[in-house]
């Protein structure tokens, strides 16, 4: 039998939803019934067939019992944690670089008050917890020793901590342990957990909240033509042997958040093949983040439309990726975001 994937999909949204899982039409994506779908994309490495949930019924017995495994996992209500509450609004985590070199705000938060100003001012805009990075990752850049990471976040986080909600955005075991005994919520590894063999010992010991996110290659080589077979079956199949390993090792617990990466070793059709179909991410059971604030796949795209801030592709893939049931959305812009948010929401209600 071969290896088969179940991608979610025809979303709706909304009041529409509502109607429809009432009437038993559709199935409420994690238990909300604001969001829900009536189609499933069944996908292997050669082959797609998509069929509408009520058909599934029909299909061989096997290939059932492996739909409905993942329609369990897909369906379930997910818990809160972190600050976070998985309904049908996203959450937004916002940014706050402390570095001078970070690709879209390095330089302007690595003051002190500067850093603190605009860490409340992110979380009173709406953001549920605010992302602190040390430690720039952004492609062509190289590490840092623990000692200047630490000395960039160590008075901020100190203070920050006892006023909001933080997760720490680090690759490096020392810095995590620092960051964990500081107050910070939950870690956030761009490198899944690759970058440092230690983290995962760190984390276990002091079963901490973390995002998983799938990176291919260092920062510093990312870019340079990264290849995939099939992206999306990559990296959801990176995703699966890392969580059994994670298992395996004692990590038991369900406050983790599953992050593709965007940008973080892929190319424009690799960004726009994951965003598109983000859906199929659902079946492994855990809640979504997605980092697509000022990316540069906005400026492949507009091109001569493309501006610094970036906040209208931003917002647009934004308000896809809400409709495809992701959890979280890391941004830099908390208050634009949710403004669009809130006004899309309210259209769709007439």
């Amino acid at each position: 039998m071969p290896r088969y994937y179940t991608r979610a999909c025809n979303f709706y949204y909304g009041l529409q939803s509502n109607f429809l899982v009432r009437k038993k039409k559709t199935l409420p994506l994690h238990n909300i019934s604001e969001i829900s779908f009536d189609q499933i994309e069944i996908i292997t490495r050669k082959s797609k067939k998509t069929i509408f949930v009520n058909q599934i019924n029909k299909l061989p017995y096997l290939l059932k019992k492996k739909i409905n495994f993942d329609l369990k996992k897909i369906t379930s209500k997910k818990k809160n944690f972190c600050n976070f509450k998985f309904n049908a609004n996203p959450n937004l985590m916002g940014v706050l670089n402390l570095t001078p070199d970070s690709f879209s705000d390095g330089g302007k938060f690595n003051k002190k008050d500067k850093a603190i100003k605009q860490a409340i001012n992110l979380f009173n805009a709406g953001a549920k917890l605010i992302d602190v990075g040390g430690e720039s990752t952004r492609p062509g850049s190289k590490s840092i020793t623990n000692k200047l990471e630490w000395s960039r976040i160590n008075k901020i986080l100190k203070i920050l901590s006892k006023k909001i909600p933080l997760s720490l955005d680090t690759r490096k075991s020392y810095i995590m342990k620092k960051g964990i005994q500081t107050g910070v919520k939950l870690i956030n590894d761009v490198s899944g957990l690759e970058y440092d063999l230690e983290t995962v010992n760190v984390l276990k010991y002091y079963n901490t909240p973390f995002v998983l996110q799938h990176s291919k290659g260092s920062p510093e080589y990312m870019q340079n033509n990264p290849t995939y077979k099939n992206e999306l079956l990559d990296i959801y199949d990176f995703f699966e042997k890392k969580l059994n390993y994670l298992r395996s090792i004692g990590i038991n617990h369900n406050k983790i958040i599953i992050d593709p990466g965007i940008g973080f070793g892929k190319n424009l059709k690799h960004n726009m093949n994951l965003i598109n179909n983000i859906s199929i991410f659902h079946s492994l059971g855990f809640p979504i983040l997605v980092g697509n604030s000022r990316k540069r796949f906005i400026k492949d795209i507009s091109k001569n439309n493309d501006s610094k801030s970036r906040i209208g592709g931003t917002l647009a893939s934004a308000i896809y990726l809400m409709t495809q049931g992701v959890q979280i959305l890391r941004v830099h812009d908390v208050n634009e975001i949710m403004q669009g948010i809130k006004v899309y929401k309210e259209i769709i209600k007439n």
